[in-house]
């Protein structure tokens, strides 16, 4: 059975509430990057960034593809071309869930590729805890308390048709 634990408006209260404790935590928007993390962190970071430029003013995002930096899945081909520098830049990843922790090791791992970010830090819809690695969300839009058993499924309008965080 599925619970909706999200609905379409709580997601985008959850996200304007994320835009301004980012531009409150960094004084403003200088030198950020929202990096969405391929599939459903692109269109969440594109959001707090509309959010942020309703606000604060522009600020740059950009979406990478983890794929070829995941320690949990089989991978042969090279790492994709970087794109733009992060050097010097405060870097924001930007994923629907928080679970074991390893998709964003890979995503940090791919941003050193693309220079020395000033800072990297993190932006989730949902933390569901359990990690498996050391690592802290900054800004969260929701803790989800799960058993290890439970799936949490993040459908958004881009890729879904509709906004909800469901629970089964």
């Amino acid at each position: 059975m599925e619970k909706v634990v999200m609905n379409e408006m709580e997601m985008k209260r959850a996200l304007t509430r994320l835009a301004y404790e980012i531009i409150e935590h960094h004084k403003g928007i200088e030198d950020i990057v929202l990096m969405g993390i391929a599939t459903r962190g692109a269109p969440l970071a594109e959001r707090l960034g509309k959010n942020i430029a309703e606000i604060e003013g522009p600020v740059l995002v950009e979406s990478m593809n983890i794929e070829a930096y995941r320690d949990d899945i089989e991978y042969t081909d090279q790492r994709p071309e970087n794109s733009s520098d992060l050097s010097g830049k405060k870097v924001i990843l930007v994923d629907d869930v928080l679970f074991t922790g390893r998709s964003i090791r890979a995503a940090m791992d791919a941003c050193m590729d693309r220079g020395r970010p000033a800072e990297i830090s993190l932006a989730i819809l949902v933390d569901r805890g359990h990690r498996e690695l050391p690592i802290r969300p900054d800004y969260v839009g929701k803790n989800i308390p799960t058993s290890k058993q439970e799936r949490v499924r993040v459908q958004i309008k881009e890729i879904d048709g509709k906004d909800a965080v469901t629970l089964s």
